[in-house]
């Protein structure tokens, strides 16, 4: 894991603090270890603290009445989040953060935090970008739950996942379950989206992966 110091000074937040004021960032902050599954923390709950990912990844889930699951997003190393409560006293954590892989972190107070904040116009600006990028992020997840069928959000996650894949293979190392909680639906629609694209000659399916054997149908799809 890179050292504290290394780690703020590549934060597009943290880089607008000089050396010495890293240093005493890195000083403040509380390294916290959470296995896969964990939460960092709930929905509906007061947060007021500002984390940065060192190893790992954690879902930003939201969870319906009936039990459903919705994966807004996924931050990774490098990547920092925040709570409400850190901007607005005792306001609610509007999503859960869950630990996809075990995860290293830093975590910083609103009252630790704010005084540097409060000193310094380069970084108070930086986190407004972040804001911006994530309203963004929150307004195009809305336009495609609103707009797109199923079939689209699901095709767009396999392209997605593709991206990161060797060649046209992908393994299959998100189940169902977790592949409709980033769609935004159920296992049982995002089983029948992937068996729809197998008929179409889209995709084939083993029981380890899935083989992308036409991309062009497959992002019409997820474009539509």
């Amino acid at each position: 894991m890179k050292p504290p110091d290394t780690l703020l000074g590549q934060s597009p937040l943290f880089a607008q603090w000089n050396a010495a004021e890293r240093s005493e960032l890195a000083r403040r902050a509380v390294y916290r270890e959470f296995e896969k599954g964990e939460f960092v923390a709930h929905y509906g709950n007061p947060w007021p603290y500002l984390l940065l990912v060192a190893e790992g990844a954690i879902d930003l889930l939201r969870e319906s009445e009936e039990g459903r699951s919705l994966i807004v997003a996924t931050i990774g190393p490098g990547e920092v989040f925040w709570g409400l409560a850190f901007f607005l006293a005792d306001a609610p954590c509007v999503v859960s953060l869950q630990v996809r892989d075990a995860t290293r972190l830093y975590l910083w107070s609103r009252d630790g935090l704010l005084p540097f904040l409060l000193e310094n116009g380069k970084a108070t600006w930086a986190l407004c970008l972040l804001l911006v990028q994530r309203m963004q992020r929150a307004s195009a997840i809305l336009g495609e739950l609103a707009f797109q069928p199923v079939a689209g959000r699901v095709a767009r996650l396999l392209l997605d996942h593709f991206k990161d894949a060797d060649g046209s293979h992908l393994k299959r190392d998100l189940t169902l379950d977790e592949m409709a909680a980033r769609a935004g639906t159920t296992r049982e629609m995002v089983c029948r989206a992937l068996y729809n694209f197998s008929d179409k000659g889209l995709i084939h399916i083993t029981r380890t992966e899935f083989q992308l054997t036409d991309k062009h149908g497959l992002t019409r799809l997820a474009e539509r």
